[in-house]
């Protein structure tokens, strides 16, 4: 029987925290299991940024397309992401390729031994996404009350009619959708991380 080809993935928001142990529970986790760790990806970023503003996390969906891995192992939700539509993409990018995610901190796994997809885990996951979302929604709430505030009081915000952005600002705006390119992934597989049209990459594409 082939051993279990298992990555890790950890996550802390600030440089003052520290995802070592996130990674020693779940080195933990996959020894007691019989699993072989063949990759550990870690980083220090908001789960707040885009999948492709992350380079970690970008880099372990490149390295599992391109390798035989069986499960990811995140300690919990919200390590993943605090973006709904990108923990959803990044669950769906790996199930297509037939890999497990596993949440330590729930015991939650998106598929069965089988190879077929977890249904509660899945509707259990979901909820969990929505309210690891939450305080992000608010603080964007808070955000646009102030800009609404800022605008009664003769404020303008936003760009001018018929603005189009500069090469540069696209770079800048796309820096790692740009990187993923450059990387080799398919334009498909990027717009499904990075919840970007393949339109918009394929006018990326252009300017590099």
């Amino acid at each position: 029987m082939m051993e279990t080809r298992v990555v890790i993935y950890a996550r802390v928001s600030t440089l003052g925290q520290d995802y070592e142990r996130q990674l020693s529970e779940l080195r933990e986790y996959a020894s007691r299991m019989g699993y072989e760790v063949v990759k550990e990806f870690s980083e220090k970023v908001s789960g707040a940024k885009k999948v492709a503003e992350r380079e970690a996390l970008a880099d372990l969906l490149k390295y599992v397309e391109e390798n035989k891995v069986d499960k990811v192992l995140i300690y919990e939700c919200s390590r993943l992401s605090r973006r709904i539509t990108d923990f959803l993409n990044v669950i769906e990018f790996l199930t297509e390729r037939g890999i497990s995610l596993f949440i330590l901190q729930n015991g939650l796994e998106t598929l069965q031994a089988n190879g077929t997809v977890n249904p509660i885990a899945q509707l259990v996951m979901g909820i969990i996404s929505q309210f690891n979302s939450m305080e992000r929604n608010l603080i964007r709430s808070r955000m646009e009350s102030g800009y609404n505030h800022f605008r009664m009081n003769g404020g303008k915000v936003g760009r001018k009619v018929g603005y189009r952005k500069s090469e540069d600002e696209m770079k800048t705006q796309y820096f790692k959708e740009i990187q993923l390119i450059k990387k080799g992934i398919s334009l498909r597989n990027i717009a499904a991380i990075c919840g970007v049209s393949v339109n918009t990459l394929q006018k990326i594409k252009k300017i590099i």
